[in-house]
């Protein structure tokens, strides 16, 4: 039973992230994901340069800070990494047009969208939602959110991950095929957007394979760094 007699079961905790350079924190909503968002890596699945953007979600809760030990997550022999520009909203809005969608941001910061790509895989062959693949415990590592004071709004620079020191993921913002306005554009058709929304903007060419006991470190010019490392399964 809960402590607090308002509720029957005790409230899950809110979400939150860092903000560089201060002791704020960044409530987290939801968490939104954009699907073959850069030429190298639309390519390299065979896809069209540019299809319209798709999106799929994760839980709030999923969210990982800079630092964490993640454990390698149940029902997957193949997890896989991928870098991506978060951006978080200030604000929101339905049918929000591009030429004002900078106005909702708050800030940027460096993520990775956590795959469990064998669910993923299979899901898609059954034509069925990707959940399974995506939307599991602790799959989206974010490093510290950076105010659009401090970084404006970055429109190119290098995008990387290394794993265990071996750079696996070298890209440039500026391969993004839907850029930051047209992705708020385009998800405030489809939801409504709100004050604490992040989004996941896409990863470059050279998504792979990673197992316990890698270490993965992110960077974004300008923006920030994250690094995690993979655990043992949790027992």
């Amino acid at each position: 039973m809960s402590a607090n007699a308002t509720y029957v079961i005790d409230p899950p905790p809110q979400p939150t992230l860092s903000v560089a350079g201060t002791d704020k924190r960044f409530p987290v909503r939801r968490i939104w994901c954009v699907g073959r968002n850069y030429l190298d890596h639309v390519r390299e699945l065979g896809n069209d340069d540019r299809e319209p953007p798709f999106f799929f979600a994760k839980p709030s809760d999923a969210v990982v800070e800079d630092g964490a030990t993640i454990p390698y997550p149940m029902a997957t022999s193949d997890l896989h990494f991928e870098v991506e520009l978060v951006v978080a909203l200030k604000a929101g809005g339905r049918n929000v047009k591009a030429a004002n969608a900078l106005g909702l941001v708050y800030g940027y910061a460096v993520g990775i969208d956590l795959t469990r790509r064998d669910q993923q895989n299979a899901m898609r062959k059954m034509e069925r939602s990707w959940e399974a693949g995506k939307a599991f415990d602790q799959s989206a590592p974010c490093g510290a959110l950076a105010p659009i004071e401090t970084v404006g709004h970055p429109q190119k620079g290098r995008i990387a991950l290394t794993c265990n020191g071996t750079t696996r993921q070298n890209g440039d913002l500026d391969q993004m095929v839907w850029k930051v306005p047209e992705i708020i554009e385009k998800l405030s058709e489809l939801v409504e957007l709100a004050p604490g929304d992040i989004i996941m903007t896409g990863t470059p060419a050279g998504v792979g394979a990673t197992k316990a006991g890698d270490v993965l470190a992110c960077s974004i010019e300008n923006v920030g760094t994250l690094t995690v490392t993979i655990g043992k399964p949790a027992k």
